[in-house]
């Protein structure tokens, strides 16, 4: 894929690479000026020089004399003769100085004039989309806190509740808690952005549009009907005009909205009427509410309560008791308004609210993202396109000068053949690969900002969302969409017309707009089906595919293992290493990769290496397809000027569809004999241990343990209330395994119920104790079976029996007893989890 604007000036921050070509193309612009420049001064000395040859007949003239006296001199018809040169030089050099204004500097000023406003429109427009994109960024990392602040409010709630109702047994033991005392607190400033038309503000933007708009709009009393009269009110048709004049509003209908989303957001209130519509009429009033007063610090108007009078009498419709009632039908002292809600329902419910704000932010900034994508995709290739036509405009300003020139004074041939070998060497092509190779920023990886669920679900997003969490949600090795659109393209492969076409889908350039559309359709977190895919060209769908895995925060081939891929393919190495050996090498890497990765990388390289076999692929388009997935493959950690010319991932997957079979076979096979040996492993009997040094201050911990317990003695054997609870061991590490002092006799009953409850390395948790065999006769274990109790115990569950303590522990010595029922053929028994491979073709 041959460098261009849009595939080569990509950065993190987008500002970042845009700022680097918007500087090259302002060059540009001013490389222009300096041509035009050029052309003027000439055009200037030669007008100049031409006005000056013309002044030497006139000076001549003025001598008296000389050659007038003379009629037949040969002299004279010389001198006559040098000063009509003199006076054709002098119109010829007046021509070349028109023909330069009329053929080179003014078409060529008008075409500067446009290309710098051309530059300059598409600067300001991204400039402005990538500002909105970023102060959404910052109002999603707001409200991501917000959210998470709320949800660790709910579980601070919860841990409290739990306390709060504990067992009444542990009543007395419990400290008593307070009932939280009901206060009545002043409302609080909301501090979250608040969206007015098409636009977010800030708080403080907010205080700044409320004060201005206090202070310029009319704000008076107005007098209803029966309800009484009301402060601090302004009618409909002076808010409209002031949102036309100062908030920029291109029509009345957008200026209604704006005052439409202040009437919701809380700023107004309509009076007089039923609803809480905004319009703009005269006749329409609205009320400034106390809450723009609180926010701007403006003192609010309130009404003087006057005496009521029993004698009925004009001035009685100015009573306030209308005003009165209606303050006291919304009276709420808590400032609430759900009055019945709880405080945890309370939290529970902000809780939702700020979860589904955060939603919608990031799906605002996601859409506002690529927005910002498919805008700079089409300005980079306009832009492009421009200064390939500036490049080539500075050739043709070249021929038509030396056309100027040559055109009025053949004796000039030489100086005008030399500018032509200067317009020769112009190469418009080459130039602008040269600012492409030598100013590109980074390739097209966009960022994407992902809803993060507080309780890490990612059932919300597809798209940009970690491989391994994504197959571990589809409970697929391989993450649902992958499979899904490469079994879409097989099956659509037959329809097209020739080998030709079908491999051109991957190839195709596609717009962004157009995979965009059905990213959106598809980045909801769970399965789709294939009717979404059939309303899009094929062509879409596989650029779909190439933009998932270019969105994923970490490249298919982790970028952690970028340097060792750069290291088998450097000079040094490669000139020695085999072919063998360096796909051993490229085999041992991917090992190191996940599972979702090495799988999904398995059916993409599966995919295209059965597309090139089936089509008889050449060698060119395996190359062009190999440059056009290695980013999408594998990508550096960092993106530098170094990485950028780097090629090793297009190498690594040329590899990857020479010798598939060879890597991911040895892959499959490297997989089975791991998980084997590991079972061997989990099997293998452990060697008893030596280790006495702790075993006296085990057997006092245990007994200051026993001792301490404030209840009666034991009860017979066998009458123990499978209820019973184990006190949890007191000590260091050393002690964390209790030892046993004394024999149990009869808790084998219970241990089939409770025996994975039990603390670990316990006669009654030991296999032989859960199979029916007795412990040993004597009061206390055999120094080795204790120590190996205790080793074989870490770090391990006691739901399965270990092997290692089913030899070590007496199982041969026991296996002949039939007191406590056959053990049976329990060395044929399977033990531990059973591991095995299972195919990675999902």
């Amino acid at each position: 894929m041959a460098s261009s604007f849009s595939s080569s000036f990509w950065s993190g921050d987008y500002a970042g690479g845009l700022g680097v070509l918007f500087g090259k193309l302002q060059q540009g612009v001013q490389e222009n000026q300096q041509v035009l420049t050029i052309a003027r001064l000439r055009a200037d000395a030669e007008e100049l020089y031409g006005n000056k040859l013309g002044t030497i007949t006139s000076a001549t003239d003025n001598i008296s004399g000389g050659f007038q006296r003379d009629e037949g001199a040969s002299v004279r018809k010389a001198y006559e003769g040098v000063r009509t040169e003199m006076e054709a030089a002098s119109q010829s050099h007046k021509k070349i100085a028109s023909n330069i204004r009329e053929l080179v500097i003014n078409p060529f000023s008008r075409w500067c004039e446009a290309h710098a406003a051309r530059v300059q429109n598409s600067q300001d427009d991204l400039q402005n989309r990538s500002k909105l994109h970023d102060r959404q960024a910052e109002s999603v990392r707001k409200f991501r806190s917000q959210y998470y602040n709320k949800c660790r409010l709910v579980e601070d709630l919860e841990e409290e509740d739990k306390l709060a109702f504990q067992d009444p047994k542990n009543e007395a033991a419990s400290p008593k808690l307070k009932a939280p005392a009901l206060t009545v607190s002043e409302p609080e400033i909301e501090d979250e952005p608040v969206e007015i038309g098409d636009e977010t503000y800030v708080p403080e933007h907010i205080k700044k549009i409320l004060t201005h708009m206090l202070d310029n709009i009319k704000i008076g009393e107005v007098k209803v009907p029966i309800l009484g009269t009301y402060q601090n009110v302004s009618n409909g048709a002076d808010i409209t005009e002031y949102i036309q004049k100062h908030m920029n509003a291109s029509s009345v209908s957008y200026a209604e909205r704006i005052g439409q989303d202040m009437v919701n957001n809380g700023f107004l209130r309509l009076i007089g009427n039923v609803g809480n519509t905004f319009a703009n009429s005269s006749r329409m009033n609205y009320q400034w509410k106390t809450k723009v007063f609180q926010l701007t610090g403006i003192p609010e108007r309130k009404q003087v309560l006057s005496r009521s009078t029993t004698v009925m009498s004009q001035d009685s419709i100015d009573s306030p008791v209308g005003a009165v009632s209606e303050y006291l039908q919304g009276w709420n002292p808590l400032n609430n308004p759900y009055p019945n809600e709880t405080p945890s329902e309370k939290l529970r419910r902000e809780a939702r609210e700020s979860d589904e704000r955060y939603k919608a932010s990031v799906r605002k900034l996601d859409s506002l993202r690529c927005n910002l994508e498919e805008a700079m995709i089409d300005h980079l290739k306009f832009m492009e396109r421009c200064e390939l036509d500036r490049l080539k405009a500075i050739k043709s300003v070249i021929l038509d000068f030396s056309g100027a020139v040559s055109n009025v004074i053949p004796s000039l041939q030489s100086t005008v053949d030399k500018m032509m070998l200067f317009q020769e060497t112009v190469q418009p092509f080459g130039d602008l690969r040269y600012l492409i190779e030598s100013y590109q920023t980074g390739q097209f990886v966009p960022k994407v900002t992902t809803y993060e669920n507080y309780y890490n679900s990612v059932d919300e997003h597809t798209f940009g969302v970690d491989l391994e969490a994504r197959a571990r949600s589809d409970r697929k090795r391989v993450p649902i969409i992958v499979t899904t659109l490469l079994t879409y393209l097989d099956n659509h492969y037959p329809e097209l017309e020739g080998d030709d076409a079908r491999r051109a889908i991957w190839l195709a350039d596609v717009p962004l707009a157009s995979s965009h559309h059905l990213r959106a359709q598809i980045n909801t977190g769970k399965p789709f089906p294939h009717e979404i895919l059939e309303n899009y060209e094929i062509p879409v769908v596989a650029s779909v595919l190439k933009l998932y895995l270019l969105e994923l925060p970490d490249s298919l081939v982790s970028s952690h293992v970028y340097e060792i891929v750069k290291t088998i393919y450097s000079s040094t190495t490669a000139a020695d290493a085999s072919e063998d050996t360096r796909i051993s090498v490229i085999q041992s890497t991917l090992g190191q990769l996940r599972l979702a990765n090495i799988a999904t990388l398995d059916a993409i390289t599966t995919h295209f290496t059965r597309l090139i076999e089936l089509t008889s692929a050449g060698e060119t388009y395996v190359s062009m397809i190999a440059q056009n997935l290695a980013p999408c493959i594998l990508r550096p950690r960092q993106e530098s000027p170094l990485t950028m010319h780097e090629r090793y991932a297009y190498r690594l997957l040329r590899d990857l569809f020479a010798h598939k079979e060879a890597i991911f076979g040895e892959l499959k096979r490297a997989s089975s004999l791991t998980q084997a040996h590991s079972a061997a492993i989990t099997t293998r009997p452990r060697g008893p241990s030596t280790d006495e040094s702790n075993r006296r201050a085990n057997m006092e911990e245990r007994q200051r343990a026993i001792a301490s317990r404030s209840r009666a003695s034991s009860p017979a054997p066998g009458s123990r209330p499978s209820t019973h609870r184990r006190d949890r061991s007191v000590g260091g590490p050393e002690t964390r395994f209790p030892i046993q002092t004394s024999p149990i006799v009869g808790r084998r009953q219970d241990a089939a119920h409770r025996h994975s409850l039990e603390v670990p390395g316990s006669v009654e948790a030991s296999p032989i104790a859960t199979n029916g065999a007795a412990p040993p006769a004597n009061g206390n274990s055999t120094t080795e079976d204790s120590s190996v109790s205790k080793r074989d115990s870490i770090s391990r569950s006691t739901r399965f029996p270990r092997a290692g303590s089913l030899k070590q522990g007496g199982l041969a010595r026991v296996a002949n007893r039939d007191s406590a029922g056959s053990l049976g053929d329990d060395s044929q028994r399977p033990i531990g989890v059973q591991l095995e491979d299972k195919p990675m073709d999902d």
